[in-house]
């Protein structure tokens, strides 16, 4: 997500309030976006290790709303609330993601899905408010840490929906 000023260049000043993590995952993009884009999926990876989610509700549509609760390894409870910006499947997801709906410091995020032969690159660019925002993300909460270990929780979980659709059926025992 490349903000641009008004005069058309690059706004350098979203560099400096911008998280990226990115991962190549061994699947399909239409699978890993379905993993992403699915509360029954959802539930079995998001967050970072040592997480749990809660779904309250779920409406993956444009202006939808995911509010859920993440549940901490260390009995925290998280209030978390995104709202469905655009969808292109399987190709692009744009949200806000706040603590709720008028969380004045909720950030944006945009998740792109790239084929990449046998693989899909998923690339999750996130701009926060302020680079204060950003700082305190990744230097209290850990984001680039969380969202590299979310990442490769979606990828160990879509390895396990692949495996599963060509074990032979009484193989898994």
């Amino acid at each position: 997500m490349m903000a641009t000023s008004s005069d058309g260049n690059p706004d350098r000043t979203a560099a400096e309030r911008e998280i990226v993590v990115s991962r190549a995952i061994g699947a399909p993009r239409e699978l890993v976006f379905e993993a992403f884009t699915q509360v029954r999926h959802l539930s079995r990876w998001w967050g970072p290790e040592g997480f749990t989610t809660t779904t309250r509700s779920f409406e993956f549509r444009v202006g939808g709303v995911w509010d859920f609760v993440m549940h901490g390894p260390d009995g925290t409870d998280y209030q978390e609330w995104i709202t469905w910006r655009e969808i292109v499947p399987p190709e692009r997801i744009a949200l806000l993601h706040g603590e709720s709906r008028d969380d004045p410091n909720a950030f944006e995020s945009v998740l792109t899905f790239e084929p990449a032969g046998d693989e899909t690159r998923i690339v999750l660019r996130t701009v926060f408010p302020t680079k204060a925002l950003r700082d305190e993300a990744v230097e209290k909460y850990h984001a680039v840490e969380g969202g590299e270990q979310t990442l490769r929780n979606l990828a160990t979980y879509v390895a396990e929906l692949t495996s599963n659709e060509t074990t032979p059926k009484g193989a898994e025992d």
